[in-house]
């Protein structure tokens, strides 16, 4: 499957920090002489071993390494002081709320108590006023230790229950859990293995709220190695038992071995809708559910629909990018007739911004009574049309200038409420009224210790290898001097036609700003800023694209004066993980600092991992020549060269991550270690009880953000204030 920000004020004194002294060797790991030939060529892969958990060796290893990594970063002076303000400005943020599913006269939300290791399952009014809070699912109650962690909930449409994904130690191996509202209860035998990191999960219910469809994995009777494959659909009738759960969609029904299936009836429909895109990246195919008879297909992979919702007729609206790369709006009524193909485009491609799938966390289309929500991006900003059930009118949300809306959730009755996001201010939720086309801000704003009132956001344009213009943006603090002095945090993903949009900058950041720092955000192709051709430039063997870009970036901030090659560090993670070991080996003086969490780096065998297997949409095989050589090209583990200075590298990786093998991050680590010419540390961080950052804990994620930091500031020598404003 596919930051933060604020204003410090320091109370302590805290030293500056100098370049900490070099520690003890890396804990050495012995090359061995694996190898293999692909397509015709001959490739060493020296640290093979290390690709083996279970090996006591290997874990010896790892044990050393993160002990080494932990007495490095410890003796930071000034450590504990960065720790505890940290925890001062995300602990005293008030709550927040998200994911809001109005259901029954009740709004459902997962709540964030910032003083608690993970969020809550909450219902509120039908206001959703936050005086009339309840809990209703708190993981930390259910495990103190703040190991178990919500995966996703969908209430009924009665508001009278919930299904609940509950998982542990940041696995994302979800098991299903029933509660009754009014009691508390839980009222049905879990159901494992509904949720995993490959294919996530997903669940949707019967408008008479009495059954539900639900994804489930293979079960242990399957062979071990294709149980995190062939996601299927099931109905199940509460009171039932899972055994005896009927078989709603699956193989039969065309769906690939790497399906990943989005399962939706938010408005209550007699149907629901299920998307099945192929791997990661991929394309869609979508089909109709009933609690009777067989899954309807209703559009094929060739249609390239990235995103389908239902109304509560059954009446079907889409997005699709055929001969539209920046997305058109399809209507389908009922009974499906000849599919998407027959289906009548009701709102034409714009060409000022694009309509896509987004990624995980995006709301292309929301059905909300007579009105359809459509949120395009804007090269990084969202712009919000409304629209009738024809496509008329389309009157825009009045939104701020670069934010971005990343959830819209239909209430009964019409009204919708939507949150507002940008970079300097916190996140708020806005409710749209259907009689009135207005929208006013809800209780449900969030406040913070943190302000950016000296802090402002610049955006500038890129010019990559072949020449295409990539936005770059800047956040600073006004009056930032172009000395190019200045210590810059660049960070970029360029993935999946994931979109890089505004969110406000946490605790973090703004403790970067206060230090003296300026940070930038690239949106790279890959991802989806610019529509679906944006996202092609950037994937299979086209990826170099993303690594031009971002190398254009980071000399673009060079050549504009605000910093230099001994000032500038890079963060990204997973697939940024990948970003950032493909620009240290291609570019190793492009920074002095590295920060890589969770990443890819050996792109010849990732494939031979179960969520490896559904990147191949993304980024090739190398069963095909063509991709095999892209691969081969950029792989990050297969370019590190003997003596070659590399910047100081800080990688970090979870040892319960589904969705990239730690593998990946002690390969990388070990040829890094052996071969580096530079005196730079190579640093290796392994968290026990985290996986790809999903469902960390509250102290694991400080821990991490400390470290991360305490790093950077190390490596670039920078002081931070002894008192704030």
């Amino acid at each position: 499957m596919r930051a933060t920000a604020i204003a410090v004020f320091l109370s302590f004194s805290l030293p500056a920090l100098a370049l900490a002294a070099p520690s003890a060797p890396p804990p050495a790991f012995p090359p061995g002489t694996a190898a293999d030939v692909i397509q015709g060529v001959k490739i060493a892969d020296p640290y093979r071993a290390l690709e083996n958990t279970g090996d006591p060796a290997v874990q010896a290893w790892s044990d050393a390494q993160n002990a080494r990594t932990r007495a490095w970063l410890d003796a930071l002076p000034g450590r504990a002081g960065v720790a505890a303000e940290l925890t001062r400005l995300i602990t005293t943020a008030s709550p927040a709320y998200y994911d809001l599913q109005g259901r029954g006269g009740a709004v459902f939300a997962l709540y964030n108590d910032p003083t608690r290791q993970q969020p809550a399952l909450v219902m509120m009014n039908g206001a959703a006023d936050p005086a009339s809070r309840m809990a209703l699912v708190d993981p930390n109650v259910l495990d103190a230790a703040g190991h178990t962690a919500i995966d996703w909930y969908v209430a009924s449409p009665d508001g009278a229950k919930v299904a609940v994904s509950l998982s542990l130690n940041g696995s994302e191996d979800g098991t299903l859990h029933v509660y009754d509202v009014a009691s508390g209860r839980e009222i049905e035998t879990p159901i494992p293995r509904v949720q995993y990191p490959t294919a996530g999960g997903s669940l949707a219910w019967t408008a008479d709220s009495r059954a539900f469809w639900y994804t489930r994995y293979p079960d242990d009777t399957t062979p071990e190695t294709e149980r995190h494959f062939n996601l299927a659909v099931y109905f199940h009738r509460l009171g039932g038992e899972a055994r005896d759960d009927r078989l709603a969609l699956g193989s039969q029904d065309g769906v690939p071995r790497t399906g990943e299936i989005y399962l939706d009836n938010r408005t209550g429909a007699d149907a629901a809708l299920a998307s099945v895109e192929l791997g990661d990246g991929g394309q869609f195919q979508q089909f109709v559910l009933t609690a009777q008879g067989p899954a309807r297909p209703i559009g094929a992979y060739g249609d390239h629909v990235v995103a389908a919702a239902m109304a509560k007729d059954g009446t079907v609206f889409a997005v699709s990018h055929l001969n539209a790369p920046m997305g058109k709006i399809l209507k389908l009524d009922a009974p499906y007739s000849g599919g998407f193909a027959a289906a009548r485009t009701i709102v034409p491609e714009s060409q000022e911004a694009a309509v896509t799938d987004g990624g995980e966390f995006s709301v292309p289309l929301t059905v909300a009574g007579d009105h359809l929500f459509v949120t395009r991006i804007a090269g990084g900003p969202s712009v919000v049309s409304v629209y009738d059930l024809n496509g008329g009118h389309g009157a825009a949300l009045a939104l701020p200038p670069v934010s971005a809306v990343n959830e819209i959730d239909a209430l009964p009755g019409g009204d919708v409420l939507y949150d507002v996001a940008s970079y300097l201010v916190p996140t708020y939720f806005a409710r749209w009224s259907a009689n009135s086309g207005a929208s006013e801000k809800t209780a449900l704003d969030r406040t913070s210790p943190i302000s950016y009132a000296d802090t402002e956001v610049v955006r500038v344009f890129a010019a990559s290898k072949d020449g295409t213009k990539v936005p770059v943006n800047i956040i600073r603090k006004k009056g930032t001097a172009l000395t190019g002095a200045n210590p810059t945090l660049l960070t970029g993903y360029g993935g999946y036609g994931v979109n890089l949009t505004p969110s406000f900058a946490g605790a973090n950041i703004r403790l970067w700003l206060d230090a003296g720092g300026v940070w930038a955000i690239a949106n790279l192709r890959g991802g989806g800023e610019y529509g679906e051709a944006w996202h092609h430039q950037g994937m299979l063997t086209k990826k170099q694209n993303v690594f031009d870009d971002f190398d254009a970036a980071g000399e673009t901030l060079i050549k504009l004066g605000y910093t230099s090659h001994d000032h500038l560090a890079l963060l990204g993670g997973s697939n940024g993980g990948l970003l950032m070991g493909a620009t240290l080996t291609q570019h190793p003086a492009l920074a002095r600092a590295v920060v890589s969490a969770v990443g890819i780096y050996d792109m010849l065998r990732v494939e031979l991992d179960p969520n490896g297997a559904f990147n191949v949409t993304e980024f090739g095989t190398v069963k095909d020549a063509d991709q095999f050589k892209a691969l081969y090209a950029y792989s990050p583990y297969h370019h590190v060269v003997k003596r070659v200075n590399y910047p100081a590298v800080l990688m970090l990786t979870g040892a319960n991550d589904g969705r990239v093998n730690p593998m990946n991050s002690r390969k990388f680590a070990a040829a890094l270690q052996a071969d580096t010419g530079s005196d730079h540390p190579i640093l290796l961080r392994t968290s026990k009880s985290s996986g790809h950052g999903i469902g960390s804990s509250l102290s694991e994620r400080i821990a991490q953000q400390t470290d991360i930091l305490m790093f950077l500031f190390d490596q670039l020598g920078m002081t931070l204030p002894a008192t704030g404003r």
